[in-house]
């Protein structure tokens, strides 16, 4: 029953960006799929995400980004929010295309959960044109990551 309201509140369009989740939130795992992430037991339901989204196209600074993306998050929130890197071209399942109206080559997403609840997102873009200051891209995502999700900077 909660997968079905889950899909169900997931596509709700009601002129905002609710969205209800999978609500498993566990640790990132690059070598479990998203399927096996969420088809997990419900342990962690509480945990904001921070989506990390690519697509095919090339981009010359997209594998940088994404690097000191993981970085970041491994350093600093790896206890608080869950994060996954996820080919949003090949995604049949989730539709997180028109969910989060992706079409870059790399957006980050940041999805606030309270009680196993979405309360909206916010998308980071660009940041493959970042990359050459290493500390600016650093204090500009955890800024971003920090304000949207609570902690404050």
């Amino acid at each position: 029953m909660k997968k079905f309201w889950a899909i169900a509140l997931m596509f709700c369009d009601c002129g905002c960006v609710w969205a209800q989740l999978p609500v498993y939130q566990g640790e990132y795992n690059p070598n479990q799929t998203l399927q096996e992430y969420f088809a997990a037991e419900n342990e962690n339901y509480n945990k904001s995400i921070i989506y990390v989204f690519y697509n095919n196209n090339y981009c010359y600074g997209c594998p940088q980004a994404m690097a000191m993306l993981e970085e970041i998050y491994q350093k600093n929130y790896a206890d608080k929010y869950s994060f996954f890197m996820i080919d949003y071209q090949n995604d049949e399942e989730y539709n997180f295309v028109e969910t989060y109206q992706l079409s870059r080559p790399l957006e980050v997403v940041l999805v606030k959960i309270d009680d196993g609840t979405s309360f909206g997102y916010q998308k980071i873009e660009d940041l493959q044109n970042m990359i050459s200051d290493k500390v600016s891209f650093d204090e500009f995502v955890r800024y971003k990551i920090d304000n949207f999700l609570g902690n404050g900077y």
